[in-house]
C-alpha cells in the first residue's frame, strides 16, 4: 500500500516515547504505520487549527502524540510529531494543544529562513 504520507518524530516525541514500555512504545508505531495507509480518525485526527493527534489506546491507557502537516515539498507529505502525552482526561488539555502550534510555528520559521539562506 502506498503512504499517505512520512512521518518525522521531532526530539521531545522521541523523549516521550523512550519512556514507555517497549510494547506501548511499539502499538503507538504500529497505529502510526496503520494511519500512513488509511484514513482512520480513531488513529489520526484534527484537534484544533492545524493541530492533529495520532491516537493508541492500549491496555487501557490513551496515549497521544501531537503533530502537524507539512505540506511545502510538493513531493513528500509530512506529519511532524512534535511531543506525547498519556491522555488522563475526556478532554484533550489546551496546554498542550498551544504548546503543538508554538513548536509548528517555529518549525516553519526556521524553514523559512533555513531556505533564504539557501538562496
Amino acid at each position: 500500500m502506498d503512504k499517505l504520507f512520512d512521518i518525522v518524530f521531532l526530539d521531545e516525541t522521541f523523549e516521550f516515547l523512550s519512556k514507555l514500555d517497549k510494547k506501548h512504545y511499539e502499538k503507538i508505531l504500529f497505529n502510526i504505520r496503520k494511519a500512513q495507509t488509511r484514513h482512520d480518525p480513531e488513529l489520526f485526527k484534527k484537534l484544533k487549527n492545524e493541530i492533529w493527534e495520532f491516537r493508541t489506546l492500549y491496555q487501557g491507557i490513551h496515549y497521544r502524540l501531537f503533530a502537524f502537516w507539512d505540506k511545502t515539498d510538493s513531493g513528500n507529505i509530512l506529519i511532524i510529531s512534535t511531543h506525547g502525552i498519556v491522555k488522563k482526561t475526556s478532554k484533550t488539555p489546551d496546554s498542550e494543544i498551544r504548546k503543538a502550534e508554538q513548536v509548528r510555528s517555529r518549525y516553519f520559521e526556521d524553514k523559512e529562513i533555513n531556505s533564504k539562506a539557501k538562496k
